[in-house]
């Protein structure tokens, strides 16, 4: 009784079979070139750039600054250092802060839910005013603090 091997076909010749793992690996090889390849060739051009560096201390002006808070609420009210005041009453305010300061210097703040708006005309009237050192404050801050 002869039995017949799997790899050999009736007539004793092997089958030829093509063997697909070499084939991916050399196709992942080939990929991973392309690619290296193609990153090697943009150059990324950049221009040095000095920024500024934070102050020590971690608010920018100390408490004995004669600097005006000026804080704007979701009402619609704003607060001259923590004094409610009518957002009609800005524009005269800040020309005499400026008129009796010789360094006028503003901090424009907004409660948690003030409008955009509302911190763009606080803004648009320091600028009017003629103040130049104006800053943003970013941190939350409760109404009229």
């Amino acid at each position: 009784m002869s039995v017949s091997i799997g790899a050999q076909s009736s007539g004793g010749a092997k089958k030829a079979r093509i063997e697909i793992i070499p084939l991916i690996d050399v196709i992942f090889f080939l990929l991973a070139t392309f690619v290296l390849f193609t990153l090697a060739l943009n150059k990324i051009k950049s221009i040095p750039v000095d920024l500024p560096q934070a102050a020590a201390t971690p608010s920018a002006f100390s408490a004995d600054d004669d600097m005006v808070v000026l804080q704007v609420s979701e009402v619609g009210t704003a607060y001259w250092n923590k004094e409610p005041i009518s957002t009609a009453e800005i524009p005269r305010r800040l020309l005499d802060y400026k008129a009796t300061t010789t360094v006028p210097r503003v901090l424009v703040s907004g409660d948690d839910k003030a409008r955009h708006g509302d911190a763009v005309r606080a803004l648009d009237e320091v600028r009017k005013a003629g103040i130049t050192q104006v800053s943003i404050e970013t941190a939350f801050r409760a109404t009229g603090r």
